[in-house]
């Protein structure tokens, strides 16, 4: 009898890696996850060190492997996803230079306007599908050239964590059209660096990697690595895309007007299109899947970690008896805000506690609630703040219909789908049925999918629709879509407004942490 044949899907992620060993028909087998530290010395600083990621990847491929005691010759790949806009420095030997400048960090924030104000920021969107915001490579290489010269000057090489982590294993840099398109320099009609983002990075393309496939395969893995691993080191790595790309992948929202609605610390919103398209007003991304399918959209910086706020700073006492009893707090918190009518009797939050992303795509952005009065409590304001993440996400949602028209599905994942209230209240406020995929590893099942494809064994990416189910669905209620409905324009003018005073009590709170 023929022994079984199995693929290990790795997701680089901001707080951790996870390694899941799948079977070929994409049933788990094993799965190890690593957490690793974001250093964070002031609000405007998001710093990881690029060695822990990269123990972090070997631990998790070598604990997938112990669990499942599956031996070398029996797995067919290794693909990977990773998280997207860091940047590492390395030196001429590879070492690093600087810790891994994440996503979330805003430092750059000041060139970030420059670029837009007054560098032909739009026109460089316009290509390369890259919003320009301070989470972007192309202005965190503009900071850093202008303000820390001697370091730049020292780099001989600009990389990603994934990039990075390839360099380690086999010696060689390639960077995969995915997480180029996400730096802000790939020209997505080209599939080629940028001229005009590369002059104002004040970057060569010998100090960036080679540009690849999503589908690419690194083989010949250094002996020492594959050892540790329990791997062969002839098993093809596949470099595979972004974690948001494959995340959409990964849950089978890759067909016409089929869009993913993702809430884990962050959210994003995303749908798969077959050629490039980018926003004429800037407010969604577009980023690569493979050169057949792109996937546009908004991430949101504000997702599950405002919950997280609410239940510290709200329901401190009421989570820590919910503990002692052995409940979930947050079902606890759900069950206080399932108290509230829908839309709070008139309360509105804005989640814009680090700034945001789509569809603002202003690091200054603060947060707020907005029409409190003396009848509101804090189940109201918990209720709120639950209502205000989904807002916040609808509205990236109706730049996107401005471009795609409205979607046909909308598939819900991530953290907050384990909520009935919180899937419910995106059912009502997107005013659409809201379904849940059963696949909870969304983003290294859609890597190894990447991986079926890219060695021949699947002739198109809709092989993942065998592999996915649907758990909940959630239609929406009228009379609360009716409220909601009323709502939102308010929500939406308050964002507007306030965009000076945004830019004010920013600049003021930065002060205060000045040295």
């Amino acid at each position: 009898m023929s022994q079984s044949m199995y693929m290990i899907g790795v997701d680089i992620g901001t707080t951790s890696t996870k390694a899941v060993l799948f079977e070929t028909n994409g049933a788990i087998v094993a799965k190890a996850d690593e957490g690793y530290p974001l250093y964070t010395p002031t609000s405007s600083v998001a710093e990881q060190d690029p060695d822990q990621i990269f123990r972090a990847v070997l631990h998790t491929l070598k604990g997938v492997m112990a669990q499942s005691k599956a031996k070398p010759d029996q797995v067919l790949f290794v693909a990977f996803s990773s998280a997207m806009h860091s940047v590492i420095f390395v030196d001429g030997e590879g070492k690093p230079l600087t810790r891994s400048i994440t996503w979330g960090d805003n430092r750059s924030a000041a060139w970030a306007d420059k670029l837009k104000r007054e560098l032909n920021g739009h026109g460089v969107y316009l290509r390369t599908g890259t919003p320009i915001h301070p989470m972007s490579p192309l202005p965190k290489l503009m900071w850093l050239r202008h303000e820390q010269a001697e370091l730049f000057r020292k780099a001989a090489k600009f990389v990603s964590i994934k990039e990075y982590v390839f360099a380690r294993l086999f010696g060689e840099y390639v960077v995969d059209y995915s997480i180029a398109s996400a730096t802000g320099m790939m020209n997505l009609e080209k599939l080629d660096w940028d001229e005009e983002a590369l002059e104002l990075a004040g970057v060569t393309r010998e100090r960036l990697s080679e540009l690849v496939p999503t589908t690419h395969a690194l083989r010949g893995m250094k002996a020492a690595y594959a050892e540790e691993t329990g791997l062969d080191a002839s098993t093809p790595f596949i470099v595979g895309a972004s974690d948001g790309v494959l995340s959409n992948l990964g849950v089978n929202a890759i067909g016409p007007g089929v869009v993913a609605a993702t809430i884990g610390t962050s959210g994003a919103i995303r749908t798969v299109v077959d050629k490039p398209v980018t926003d004429p007003k800037g407010r969604i991304f577009c980023y690569a899947l493979t050169d057949k399918h792109w996937v546009i959209g908004g991430a949101v910086n504000n997702g599950g970690m405002i919950l997280r706020w609410a239940r510290d700073e709200f329901a401190a006492a009421e989570a820590e008896t919910a503990k002692r009893l052995g409940l979930d707090p947050y079902d606890l918190l759900m069950q206080i805000a399932a108290r509230v009518r829908p839309g709070a009797d008139g309360l509105l939050f804005h989640p814009y506690f680090t700034g945001e992303r789509a569809p603002l795509w202003n690091a200054n952005a603060r947060g707020s609630f907005f029409g409190l009065n003396l009848h509101h409590r804090k189940e109201h304001l918990i209720r709120a703040v639950l209502e205000g993440v989904i807002f916040n996400l609808y509205t990236v949602l109706l730049a996107m219909e401005e471009n795609i028209g409205r979607p046909k599905k909308i598939l819900a994942t991530g953290g907050f789908a384990r909520s009935a209230l919180w899937r419910q209240i995106m059912a009502d406020i997107f005013d659409q049925e809201v379904v849940v995929p059963e696949s909870f590893e969304s983003s290294c099942l859609g890597a190894v999918v990447l991986g079926l494809n890219a060695i021949g064994r699947a002739d198109s990416l809709s092989v993942v629709a065998d592999m996915v189910g649907a758990t909940h669905e959630h239609k929406p209620d009228a009379e609360s879509a009716a409220v909601y409905h009323r709502l939102l324009p308010i929500y939406i003018g308050v964002a507007r407004k306030l965009e000076d005073e945004y830019e004010a009590i920013a600049q003021f709170q930065q002060a205060l942490i000045r040295p």
